[in-house]
C-alpha cells in the first residue's frame, strides 16, 4: 500500500488557526454506510443517534509539556514532555541548533533544571530537579500543533480542552471532543444516549507524519491507555441491546478496539501501538466522530479503513471544495461504518 495514495492537497487557508466562537457550532460532513454525504451543523449529530446508543470519550487531559530552556553554554532548547516516568524522570522530545550530548544540563527560570541521561530513538530521558508535574505547573506552556504555527493564547488554554477532560498526561487534545459542550452533552443524555470514558493520553507520534513509501513499513507510536469495568460493561450492554457503539475521535476508536482484538472484553491499562489501515476489520465501533486529518497519516489512513478508502478521498475532496476548516479546530465529519471497507484497498 502506497504512501501517496493517502495524499490529498489542501489550501493553506482552509488549516484553522483559531477555534470558532461557539464549540458546537462547527459544521460537520455526515457519510452513510455507504458513502453518501450530506452537509449538516453539529448540532445536528442528536438527529443522527438513537435512545441506547453509547458515545465513547477520551478523558485524557493536554498538560502544559512544553518548557523553553537554554544549556550551559546559552544555546537555546526546547523540551516537549512525551511521558512522565517517574516524579522527576520523563521521556521528551528536545529541539536544538546543535547535536544534544548525553549528560548535558538544562537550565530553566526559576532555579529548576534538569540532564539528559539516555536517548530512546527519537526521544531523551531526562531527570529534573524537581518534580516533572511542579515544573510544568511553573513554567510549561500549551503544545499547540506544529500547524497551528503561533504561539499560545489565553484562549488556548480553555479550547484546546475538552470540556470533560479530567485525567492529566495528553500533549496533544483529543480534538474530536472539542465539539461537545455542556449543553449538547445534557440533550444527548435528555434523549437517552448513553456515554462512558476511556483514557488515551495523545503523544507527539500523532504528528508524527508516515515517510516509509510503503505504509506497512511504518513503525506505529505507542500511547498510554486505560479502559476500566464501567466501560467495558456500558459496551457490552449496548451490544447485546443491538445499540450502536459511537467512538468520539480516533483515540477513542484505537483504544476500545484495542481491547476489541481480544477474546473477552476486559478492563486494560498500559500500552498500544495499534495501526489501523485500509483491511483492517473492526470487532465494536459502529460510528466514529472526527475531524479532518493530515495528508500521508495514520489517522487518515485509519478513517479510510473504517469508511472506505474511494469514499474518504472523495469526502476530503468535497470539504476542500466546500471550504471546510481542517486539523485540531476545525470542523467535523460523523462516519458510519462501511461494512465493505476492508475490501476496498488500494493498491
Amino acid at each position: 500500500m502506497k504512501l501517496d495514495l493517502f495524499d490529498y492537497s489542501l489550501p493553506q487557508k482552509l488549516i484553522a488557526k483559531f477555534p470558532i466562537k461557539e464549540r458546537s457550532s462547527s459544521s460537520m460532513l455526515v457519510m452513510d454506510e455507504l458513502g453518501n454525504i450530506s452537509h449538516k451543523m453539529f448540532t445536528n449529530l442528536l438527529d443522527f443517534l438513537n435512545k441506547g446508543d453509547l458515545l465513547v470519550f477520551n478523558n485524557t487531559r493536554v498538560i502544559s509539556a512544553r518548557l523553553l530552556g537554554k544549556k550551559d553554554t546559552g544555546g537555546a532548547i526546547e523540551l516537549l514532555i512525551e511521558r512522565v516516568v517517574k516524579n522527576k524522570v520523563a521521556y521528551a522530545l528536545l529541539k536544538s541548533n546543535k547535536k544534544i550530548k548525553l549528560g548535558s544540563r538544562i537550565n530553566f527560570v526559576g532555579g529548576h533544571h534538569a540532564t539528559v541521561l539516555e536517548r530512546k530513538q527519537k526521544l531523551f530521558l531526562i531527570s529534573f530537579s524537581s518534580n516533572v508535574s511542579k515544573i510544568i505547573e511553573d513554567i510549561g506552556e500549551l503544545p499547540l500543533p506544529p500547524y497551528i504555527d503561533r504561539e499560545p493564547i489565553q484562549l488556548d488554554s480553555e479550547r484546546y480542552q475538552t470540556v470533560y477532560a479530567s485525567e492529566s498526561g495528553a500533549i496533544a487534545s483529543p480534538t474530536a471532543g472539542l465539539h461537545f459542550d455542556e449543553s449538547m452533552l445534557r440533550e444527548l443524555q435528555n434523549k437517552g444516549i448513553n456515554h462512558c470514558f476511556v483514557t488515551l493520553h495523545v503523544g507527539s507520534g500523532t504528528f508524527k507524519p508516515v515517510k516509509e513509501e510503503n505504509i506497512l513499513d511504518h513503525d506505529m507510536h505507542a500511547e498510554w491507555i486505560s479502559i476500566g469495568n464501567d466501560a467495558c460493561d456500558l459496551i457490552l450492554a449496548t451490544k447485546k441491546n443491538e445499540g450502536r457503539i459511537v467512538a468520539v475521535g480516533t483515540t477513542s476508536l484505537r483504544a476500545i478496539e484495542t481491547i476489541g482484538r481480544k477474546n473477552e472484553l476486559k478492563p486494560y491499562e498500559g500500552d498500544t501501538d495499534i495501526f489501523i489501515y485500509p483491511g483492517y476489520e473492526f470487532t465494536l465501533v459502529d460510528m466514529l466522530i472526527t475531524n479532518f486529518h493530515l495528508p500521508k497519516s495514520t489517522l487518515l489512513m485509519l478513517v479510510c479503513a473504517f469508511s472506505g478508502y474511494t469514499e474518504i478521498m472523495a469526502a476530503y475532496k468535497e470539504a476542500v471544495d466546500n471550504d471546510y476548516r481542517f486539523f485540531s479546530y476545525g470542523d467535523a465529519m460523523l462516519l458510519n461504518r462501511n461494512s465493505n471497507a476492508r475490501f476496498n484497498i488500494p493498491s
